[in-house]
């Protein structure tokens, strides 16, 4: 039985302050076993404006992305950067997400399409979907009708132009021009401009001036004219090239009528050049350089140049040096750009390290699919990943990956809708694919995916467990 006095003393407190809170004795628990106190949660997802890429796995949610939306809020810079071995959802990924965004009136997409099969490139299908022809560069059709661009086009300025071929001319030599080389470079091209106005310069001129340069050119410096043409001889050799050698055709001549610079996809087809060659790179740095003159413009519309096999460009310090310059278009004229890599050691060892880590840098979107432990474990160190994403990332299942957009790192599910589908699975992406769980009906993709999820919250959950030893009051 209570005090009387005690008693009184409540009432008198209650009067005054409320009712007073029942005491309870306090209960030593584990963090194991006081778990099921708390309510499950998942970390916060980006909005609901954009594009649809699939579900968030810990949590179920819908997973919404889109650069234009998210800049200048939760991202700095609107690039992204997709990573992860062949087989494992890369390709699916990129084209469902460019037909969603097809789907707002002011978005334009560019592919750079380095992969095919049958003689085509991946995003033939596509293309043909959307009733548009890819530009096709090769060097078998080009000198029957098939399709040119001048780097020399008057579309693009006078110090663009002359940028892009000293850029041309190393990345053949694998060197920088000295400034002779150079000089007997700006000399041919300033004439070029400037004696031939009745039609397009071409390549063609400038091998033929730096061959025989005019005896102004070396009046002007004071030197002989022997020694001028001596200067641009191995320049000449290299731009002979892409006008009589293994790249004939494609560069060699005015710009191709037909190409469509305001329909909403735009596709290089690049598939015909040898990826290991030196032609590559060459192509790549022409590609670059001719959008930025004539495609980037300030319409307000909103842009994404996606390029395939982006190691060609990451890994060449002159082509990565003019891309940098493009990403940089990005803030001021709404461009995105989409470098698709397998391995981050292909560029971030390579002789563009410093080119690479400038580059990475701009990408505020970070999308890693399965890679073995070692390649993990080097992504999550350059990437500055949290150390839980770096150890899942090789247990991801195809379709799966590891989303880092700006220190928001999610695991997420991308999903595929039927009428999609025939679009993104080609012959390749079935021959490439480990696993055929992303060719099974829709119901079937469900219930993996649920089973997926209660794994992944289970071993979240056994994470949370052991990173405490403490205990709860």
């Amino acid at each position: 039985m209570r005090d009387p006095l005690s008693a009184l003393s409540d009432a008198f407190t209650a009067f005054l302050f409320g009712k007073v809170e029942t005491t309870r004795l306090p209960v030593r628990t584990s963090t194991g076993q006081a778990q099921a106190v708390y309510l499950p949660t998942a970390a916060p997802g980006l909005g609901d404006s954009g594009v649809i890429i699939g579900r968030e796995v810990y949590s179920g949610k819908g997973y919404i992305y889109d650069p234009f939306q998210l800049y200048g809020q939760q991202l700095p810079a609107p690039h992204w950067l997709v990573l992860g071995e062949s087989g494992n959802g890369k390709s699916a990924l990129e084209k469902t997400y460019v037909l969603r965004q097809l789907r707002f009136r002011d978005r334009q997409v560019v592919v750079l399409d380095a992969q095919g099969e049958d003689g085509v490139g991946e995003w033939n299908l596509i293309a043909q979907e959307l009733g548009l022809t890819p530009i096709r560069l090769d060097p078998t059709a080009a000198l029957n009708g098939g399709i040119r661009l001048n780097p020399l086009d008057p579309s693009i300025t006078t110090t663009g132009q002359l940028a892009l071929l000293r850029t041309i001319i190393e990345v053949a030599m694998g060197h920088g021009l000295d400034e002779r080389s150079g000089f007997a470079l700006k000399v041919a091209h300033a004439y070029v401009n400037e004696t031939i106005t009745d039609r397009q310069p071409v390549l063609t001129d400038i091998v033929d001036q730096l061959r025989h340069p005019e005896p102004e050119s070396a009046e002007a410096m004071n030197v002989d004219i022997d020694d001028v043409r001596a200067w641009g001889l191995d320049v000449a050799l290299v731009l002979d090239r892409l006008v009589d050698g293994d790249l004939r055709g494609m560069f060699d001549g005015p710009t191709s009528f037909g190409i469509d610079l305001d329909a909403p996809l735009i596709v290089f087809d690049l598939s015909h050049i040898d990826r290991n060659s030196i032609a590559m790179p060459i192509l790549m740095a022409i590609v670059g350089v001719w959008l930025e003159h004539t495609w980037i413009r300030p319409d307000r519309k909103k842009r994404i140049f996606l390029v395939e096999e982006a190691w060609h460009i990451i890994n060449s310090p002159f082509v990565a040096q003019l891309f940098q310059r493009l990403l940089k278009f990005g803030r001021r004229l709404g461009l995105s750009f989409v470098a698709v890599v397998h391995h981050l050691s292909d560029v971030v060892d390579g002789a563009a390290a410093r080119e690479a880590a400038a580059i990475l840098k701009m990408a505020s979107t970070r999308t890693i699919y399965a890679q073995k432990a070692d390649e993990a474990r080097a992504t999550g160190r350059v990437l500055g990943l949290p150390r839980w994403a770096v150890e899942i990332i090789p247990t991801l299942t195809p379709g799966i990956a590891v989303w880092d957009v700006n220190g928001n790192v999610q695991v997420v599910k991308h999903l595929i809708t039927e009428a999609e589908r025939p679009l993104v699975f080609t012959d390749r992406a079935m021959t490439e694919s480990s696993s055929a769980a992303e060719l099974l009906p829709e119901d079937v993709l469900a219930a993996d995916l649920e089973a997926e999820q209660r794994a992944a919250r289970i071993e979240h959950q056994q994470r949370l467990n052991e990173s405490s030893e403490s205990t709860v009051a």
